[in-house]
């Protein structure tokens, strides 16, 4: 019997490893950008790393399927759970679209995708730098939309943790 008040401990592990991930994905690509010394370095890790997290999200998307999340406490509204509901739909169209973008980009440039071991994903676009620049600029304009939406996660989460302290945020942190 499933506790309702909290996620399960798969789900928490998926939330926590993901979200570490993520924000280490955002910050490498800022890296990526800012030094030309360091680029070929953060590349090698940003690919394999977001098809990590793209296949984490299938396995994430996978087990909330089977597990529902616990129900939100009275005390949310209903437009705040609509919005609840809406970031984490956003959440998850941006943890598919941002590697497949990325893995997209890098066919469209030329670029092989090589995972460690040696493994080499089949290109996802054609060799086109005209279809490359524009999934540049995607890749980017979704990556700020991320890191904006893990923002205003982050200060729900606190908000629900420090002020209003109502279980949500122990549902997945596992507390209480």
């Amino acid at each position: 019997m499933q506790d309702r008040k909290h996620y399960d401990r798969t789900a928490r592990w998926l939330h926590w490893s993901m979200a570490a991930m993520v924000l280490a994905m955002l910050f490498i690509g800022v890296g990526m950008v800012a030094s030309l010394e360091l680029r070929p370095w953060l590349l090698d890790l940003h690919r394999p790393l977001g098809l990590l997290v793209l296949a984490l999200a299938v396995v994430r998307l996978w087990h909330r399927r089977r597990n529902p999340p616990p129900p939100l406490p009275d005390s949310v509204s209903a437009p705040q759970a609509a919005a609840a509901r809406a970031a984490h739909v956003v959440f998850y169209l941006l943890l598919f679209a941002m590697p497949l973008l990325g893995w997209a980009m890098s066919s469209a440039g030329g670029t092989l995708v090589t995972l460690p071991g040696g493994w080499v994903l089949p290109p996802l676009a054609p060799q086109d730098p005209a279809l490359y620049t524009w999934l540049r600029g995607a890749h980017g304009v979704l990556g700020y939309a991320l890191f904006g939406l893990v923002l205003v996660h982050l200060a729900a989460a606190l908000h629900h943790a420090w002020v209003r302290r109502d279980g949500v945020f122990e549902a997945m942190s596992g507390g209480k």
